[in-house]
């Protein structure tokens, strides 16, 4: 088959199957695929709700015609045989963050509206997981129609961990050989091939919540680490008519207490998006936790541990706390918090850095602990994973950048980003699309972003991307790997 040809049969089969791969997306979206450790089981060890996203994916590839083999649970992949044992992959993840609040769709299925598709993992990442999948179908046809195999195997992988901590990929390495070359749908075009570190912790109050609380009865803020929040509040002791309401805060009466005090309840609305990419937001719970220091909403103790969240939010460039750094390949440093809850008698709150080459996890962990200890919290570090980049001037990326460009008349290069992507965890891969992040600026209001409400993306981007993937995948496979 020529490249001409090529791309005549690629369009031919993205326009033919649309609506079979819209179906196909809506069946993963279904699942409300957040891990939850406390069901974990043998063979299901991210929840019985993930797992049933990586069985609805590897559904998907067998029927696609692929060999299917779900490694324990912790994810899977189906299989294009070739020629040799040596093989290209691509990665992608059935599971999502959390639901959250503010969604004016059902967030657990596709709804279709004027070219976008909006829904839990539409974007990130069940929407492209099943553009993988088709995109190694398209090459099951081929085979099937010409009776040749491809120069390598061809096997797409169903991740099952990526939002919590990719403990799926190391189990996986653990038993299998690194793939010749690795590319995971994940991330912006035109093709990602460096990452900032990401690093995850949390600082734990003293005991002055729960039985310790004296106006604060509870606080509850954002809905994973990894973003900024949008939304946080808070149940005080106090009287909602004495409250003024503002742009960003509204106050509700929440009812009294057994002894009667009386109780109000009061929504902070920030501006969210990815940890990675904090410009533009606003940290509703840095919006919270000024406006009750502003309005004394608090008690002695719990005022101390408010500034400190205060101190917390107050910039996404780690001045605020002392740990920004720079370096000429990644750019500055990002720190953001993420979540606040109460915890039985205490505060947790997390904070979420993606630190370039200029710094380490240790240099950061030692000066969090002692900001922490400055204000009687505990510091504790969850994940830290490195910092992580490929030459882009290799034949494998000029080779995806190269079909980037013919079907976009576009000339951008491959960036580095703050994101954490599975391509961290090969030797060999990289991070190539979907997202058009030039054109997004150009979206309406409705579509939401990944991690929020709303996600959405447009159609006419994933066909777009379909076409990329396949075209991809067959010059690649022309590569002496």
């Amino acid at each position: 088959m020529t490249d001409a040809e090529l791309k005549t049969s690629a369009e031919a089969f993205v326009n033919e199957h649309w609506e079979e791969i819209i179906e196909d997306i809506r069946y993963l979206v279904q699942v409300e695929s957040v891990e939850d450790l406390s069901l974990a089981e043998p063979g299901k060890p991210w929840g019985p709700k993930s797992y049933e996203a990586l069985r609805r994916g590897l559904e998907i590839a067998e029927r696609l015609g692929l060999e299917t083999t779900n490694v324990d649970g912790y994810l899977g992949f189906g299989d294009l045989p070739g020629e040799s044992e040596k093989y290209l992959a691509t990665i992608a993840h059935s599971d999502i963050v959390p639901l959250g609040k503010g969604w004016t769709v059902d967030p657990l299925d596709v709804t279709r509206r004027e070219g976008f598709i909006l829904g839990r993992g539409v974007l990130d990442d069940k929407g492209p997981l099943a553009l993988s999948l088709w995109a190694a179908h398209f090459f099951v046809e081929q085979v099937k129609k010409t009776g040749k195999k491809l120069p390598y195997t061809l096997r797409a992988i169903v991740g099952n961990n990526e939002e919590t901590g990719m403990g799926d990929v190391p189990y996986y390495l653990s038993k299998y050989p690194e793939p010749a070359f690795c590319f995971t749908p994940d991330a912006e075009f035109p093709l990602i091939c460096g990452e900032k570190g990401v690093y995850h912790a949390q600082f734990t109050s003293p005991k002055i919540a729960g039985a310790y609380s004296e106006k604060i009865v509870e606080l509850d803020g954002g809905t994973v680490p990894n973003a900024i929040p949008g939304l946080a509040s808070a149940l005080v002791r106090a009287d909602a008519s004495t409250l003024t309401n503002t742009n960003s805060i509204k106050v509700e009466d929440a009812g009294i207490e057994d002894d009667g005090t009386k109780l109000a309840r009061i929504n902070a609305t920030g501006k969210g998006g990815h940890a990675s990419m904090p410009e533009g937001t606003v940290n509703a719970i840095g919006l919270l936790v000024t406006y009750l220091l502003d309005n004394n909403i608090c008690g002695e103790k719990e005022r101390d541990f408010l500034t400190f969240s205060q101190q917390l939010c107050s910039t996404t460039d780690g001045t605020g706390t002392g740990i920004q750094s720079a370096d000429d390949k990644f750019g500055p440093l990002t720190c953001i918090s993420g979540t606040i809850r109460t915890k039985g008698d205490r505060y947790v709150q997390t904070i979420d850095s993606r630190y370039p080459t200029s710094t380490t996890g240790e240099a950061i962990t030692t000066r969090m602990t002692k900001l922490g200890a400055e204000h009687d919290c505990t510091f504790e570090v969850l994940s830290d994973a490195v910092p992580f980049y490929i030459d882009p001037s290799s034949p494998e990326i000029t080779t995806l950048l190269d079909t980037f460009h013919e079907y976009t008349g576009s000339n951008e290069q491959a960036f580095v980003i703050g994101g954490g992507t599975y391509a961290r965890h090969f030797k060999r891969a990289v991070a190539f699309g979907p997202y058009d992040s030039k054109a997004a600026k150009d979206l309406p209001e409705w579509v939401g972003m990944e991690h929020g409400p709303d996600e959405g993306i447009s159609e006419e981007w994933l066909k777009r991307a379909l076409k990329i993937y396949i075209v991809s995948i067959a010059r690649l496979m022309q590569l002496d790997l």
